[in-house]
């Protein structure tokens, strides 16, 4: 560092905000996304990306976002690196038993298995876990359809064993009832009061956890950051009530419990999401009446699966390695990386290699865990944690008002529908770009093959379902695309149709270049839909004639790739659809599909 940078810095910001403002301003202006008579101060509106939940992620960290804003709770330190837990789910008790062993002989450190209909037969625990050292590597169990059954199958399997910390016994049956594993009917409040002491008491005789407060079951139906951060704050306020009956005090009910969360893609927002949890849990252990020591929360990150594809899963690594940093920084105790190949059935041992590498890469060699809070003091960061956090209490009362989580869970559920509607519109009109799928797909991939999941698998909303679905049954026929001019007059638009298309399921027929009406018909072979690509002189010179000719020769349905408003003259071109940035491709791709048809 120079002795002039070391000036600057000891004498506070060398530049203030109105020459970012001023220098941003100048590039939105030249990418037109400003008008020249706009004030530069429009730079923020125009960069501030929100979230579903309506929440603002600035584009500039400044210490006027954090003026005034309460002390961040910090995780704890955890020394050289968080615990790497790896899942296992393979109703086949010794390919179960196998990979657990190979996961735990090359850096995973705890094992979080599902028990019943969605994972290994409850019978087969003691395969699963033959070898497995019970005080050395910690267990969580996930039993929806029989958690204490499976929890007592554990416990004489463990009998005699200090259990190694961070062992859990899972039960979670409110988040069972929200994946429909369990009924949401009257009775699920009196399972509720038998479960939860039952299972404080076979933990406290064990020595571990006892329950789950797992997000991960909103998140999978399609719920936000903050209807995640409002569901696990009500589930916990209702386990600590559970408890509270039972005569646990809540310093000791505080410690029964572990917290799940969902980590995405979303880089920052999964990061705030995490930090706000924490500062969440805290005041709520503190106006519970938990000692200060007390009020420190266990949290286990999962990468998100909905957030993960069938096609191109390759792209997954990159997803779930910017989920598990994420994770990481945002301070979680105990880190999941679900393979790659998870949409497409059970992971195989590469899948399932590349999981924990994940993690151990962003120890070993990041160093992400040396540092307890890494974005710490970060002011978009601390900004964006006290916007989650402040909504998330806000959907606290919201579910409490509703009669509380399990009272509440159709009023909860009908939210997330509206949020669910809001994210399909945006991936429909990849405003939500999905990388692989909506955008960039490779039509002719060969997908891995994978053993498919136990009938009972856990229901999970896949983000790009809808393009799955398209992909899923390919068009069988093709669209023609009637290219203008020369290559590189028409290679943009011709690579936006076409990768378009893919996403849909539909293949095309391109053959390069054509220079007039004549040579484009020397080429075409009866296609019902034909798309017109090409620069606005061709559109404006032959686009009107071409359209003409293609329709006596046979074309159905003409779609030009362009705004047909930003184009002039191509008013007055003969076509029946339009493919440009900001369409709504879903509805694009299956009229296209329709008329193919």
């Amino acid at each position: 560092m120079s002795p002039d940078a070391h000036l600057s810095l000891s004498e506070g910001q060398e530049h203030d905000v109105s020459e970012w403002e001023q220098a941003a301003a100048a590039v939105l202006r030249k990418a037109r996304r400003l008008a020249d008579d706009d004030a530069d101060h429009a730079v923020w509106a125009k960069l501030t990306r929100r979230t579903l939940d309506g929440i603002g992620i600035s584009p500039l960290g400044t210490p006027a976002l954090v003026a005034g804003l309460p002390d961040p709770v910090r995780p704890p330190a955890r020394g050289d690196g968080w615990d790497v837990r790896a899942l296992l789910a393979d109703p086949d008790a010794k390919a179960a038993h196998d990979a657990a062993l190979t996961d735990l002989e090359n850096g995973v450190t705890s094992l979080w298995i599902q028990v019943g209909q969605s994972g290994v037969d409850a019978a087969d625990l003691a395969t699963v876990l033959d070898g497995v050292l019970l005080d050395v590597a910690p267990v969580v169990l996930d039993a929806p359809s029989d958690p204490l059954g499976v929890a007592h199958a554990f416990a004489a399997l463990a009998e005699g064993t200090n259990l190694a910390p961070g062992t859990n016994l899972g039960v979670d049956p409110v988040g069972a009832a929200l994946r429909g594993v369990v009924s949401t009917d009257h009775s699920l409040r009196s399972r509720l009061d038998q479960l939860v002491p039952e299972a404080a008491t076979l933990a406290g005789r064990l020595g571990c956890r006892a329950l789950v407060v797992d997000g991960t079951a909103v998140h999978d139906l399609g719920a936000s950051d903050v209807q995640e951060l409002g569901y696990v704050l009500a589930l916990g306020a209702h386990y600590l009530r559970a408890l509270g009956a039972a005569g646990v005090a809540v310093d000791d009910a505080a410690r029964l419990v572990e917290f799940r969360l969902a980590a995405t893609d979303q880089q920052f927002v999964t990061i705030a999401k995490l930090r706000a949890v924490r500062r969440l849990w805290a005041r709520m252990l503190e106006l519970s009446g938990a000692a200060q020591d007390n009020r420190q929360m266990v949290l286990h990150a999962v990468t998100s699966r909905p957030m993960m594809t069938k096609y191109d899963p390759w792209v997954n690594m990159l997803r779930t390695c910017v989920a598990a940093f994420a994770s990481g920084v945002g301070g979680a105790d105990a880190v999941t990386v679900l393979p790659f190949d998870s949409r497409l059935g059970l992971p195989d041992a590469f899948g399932r290699r590349i999981a924990r590498n994940t993690s151990s890469l962003l120890v070993e060699e990041s160093h992400v865990a040396k540092v307890a809070d890494p974005a710490g003091g970060a002011f978009a960061v601390e900004k964006l944690t006290d916007d989650l956090a402040v909504a998330g209490w806000q959907e606290l009362g919201r579910i409490e008002e509703a009669g509380g989580v399990v009272d509440g869970l159709d009023d909860l559920r009908s939210r997330i529908d509206r949020v669910v509607a809001a994210r399909d519109q945006q991936i429909a009109d990849r405003t939500l770009p999905i990388t692989g799928l909506s955008e960039f797909p490779n039509l002719h991939e060969t997908l891995p093959q994978r053993a498919p999941y136990a009938e009972g698998a856990l229901p999970v909303r896949p983000y790009g379902h809808a393009f799955e679905a398209l992909r899923d049954a390919p068009a069988e026929a093709k669209v023609f695309l009637a290219t203008m001019g020369t290559v590189a007059a028409h290679t943009a638009r011709a690579t936006f149709a076409t990768n378009l298309f893919a996403a849909g399921g539909i293949d095309v027929v391109n053959e390069g270049r054509h220079d007039d009406a004549d040579a484009v018909l020397a080429h075409y072979d009866g296609q019902p839909v034909v798309c017109l690509v090409g620069h606005d002189k061709a559109y404006a010179e032959w686009g009107s004639a071409l359209a003409k000719a293609l329709r006596e020769a046979g074309a159905q349905w003409v779609v030009l790739a362009g705004l047909r408003t930003s184009l002039g003259q191509v008013e007055g071109i003969d076509t029946d659809d339009t493919c440009a940035m900001g369409v709504d491709a879903l509805d694009f791709l299956r009229r296209t599909r329709e008329k193919l048809a």
